[in-house]
């Protein structure tokens, strides 16, 4: 009895191991143990006007930030926001997503909003992914892309919030399903060095940074469980379900099946006005807020992506969705790749 009792310990003993292997080479601990995240700081972005302009211009042109935390009204061409809702959060209502994803109310509210939240608290939530009470944001909201944003860009950020009116608007909490709700706490990434000013010194370099915060390549490269698809940087296929309908993202490499054919002219009327020549894009593409962005800055953009590998990869939204052999997706002009 004794020798079976022990052989049965050492046997436990032995798949504990190969399970502890297993889970150290394959998805780690994170999900098991919570997120990295940082101890929060009285860090406190002091308001200046330069700072309010800047953080206007990036939160409401560049980042975004009422794509999602605002409701808008699809039937329309430019996606305006609904009057009342600047800030307010709003349910997601995206095809495929992993379960209930809220994007919460940022206003000054202090019971439905941020009104309560520090600085740093917001902070580490927009550049971080760990929300005011300590969990792991959903990759949706985009600091895997806003991780590169300047210490001195977060400062504005922080202090153009703080400006929002007040809205009452309660909203549930993110739910996701098992098991993307624990593999998520793998995502954040703790930012405990500065983040100094990126070098802008060059159209082509200035453009890179613009691109990288804006998050360009979430919807122009193809994504396979949440990771990009090697090789297939920026040359789309990615399609999007939603209210305004169903929409692959474009190759914009210079490609002769991307952009190849846009001349710098052309790439600033397509972001002013939504339409390549008579064709419409998609709400889904936020040329709406894009259009706000500087000259220099949209020409700086524009400069950069002709600076991108050209990618043979036919991505159409005028065809029916088809079995593309390149990215694995179904999306117009799918079957002649």
């Amino acid at each position: 009895m004794m020798k079976t009792t022990r052989m049965a310990g050492i046997v436990v003993l032995l798949i504990a191991a190969l399970l502890g292997l297993a889970i150290t080479f394959s998805v780690g601990w994170r999900p098991f143990i919570g997120p990295r995240a940082r101890p929060l700081t009285d860090r406190k972005s002091e308001a200046s006007p330069a700072r309010l302009e800047r953080g206007r211009y990036l939160t409401e042109n560049l980042l975004g930030c009422f794509d999602c935390h605002g409701q808008h009204d699809w039937t329309k061409h430019d996606a305006p926001l609904v009057a009342g809702t600047r800030g307010a959060g709003w349910e997601v209502t995206l095809d495929g997503l992993p379960g209930r994803v809220v994007a919460p109310n940022i206003t000054s509210d202090a019971e439905t909003g941020a009104g309560a939240w520090t600085d740093d608290q917001l902070a580490r939530a927009i550049r971080e992914g760990i929300g005011h009470d300590g969990r792991a944001l959903f990759p949706f909201m985009g600091y895997p892309d806003f991780e590169h944003l300047s210490d001195e860009d977060l400062a504005s950020v922080v202090v153009y919030l703080r400006t929002l009116p007040p809205i009452r608007h309660a909203l549930p909490k993110t739910d996701l399903v098992f098991p993307v709700k624990y593999l998520i706490r793998s995502v954040p990434e703790p930012i405990t060095a500065p983040v100094p000013a990126s070098d802008l010194s060059t159209p082509a370099k200035r453009g890179e940074y613009l691109v990288i915060v804006a998050g360009c390549t979430d919807c122009h490269t193809q994504q396979v469980k949440g990771q990009p698809l090697k090789g297939l940087e920026f040359a789309g296929g990615f399609v999007l379900k939603g209210p305004w309908g169903e929409v692959a993202g474009a190759n914009i490499t210079p490609d002769a099946s991307g952009i190849s054919y846009y001349d710098e002219t052309q790439f600033l009327q397509v972001i002013r006005t939504g339409y390549v020549k008579a064709r419409k894009l998609s709400q889904i593409m936020p040329w709406w807020h894009y259009r706000d962005l500087t000259d220099e800055d949209l020409k700086a953009i524009f400069a950069y992506l002709r600076t991108l590998k050209p990618v043979k990869h036919r991505v159409d939204n005028t065809e029916p969705p088809t079995d593309c052999k390149v990215c694995g997706a179904r999306h117009g002009a799918g079957n002649l790749n």
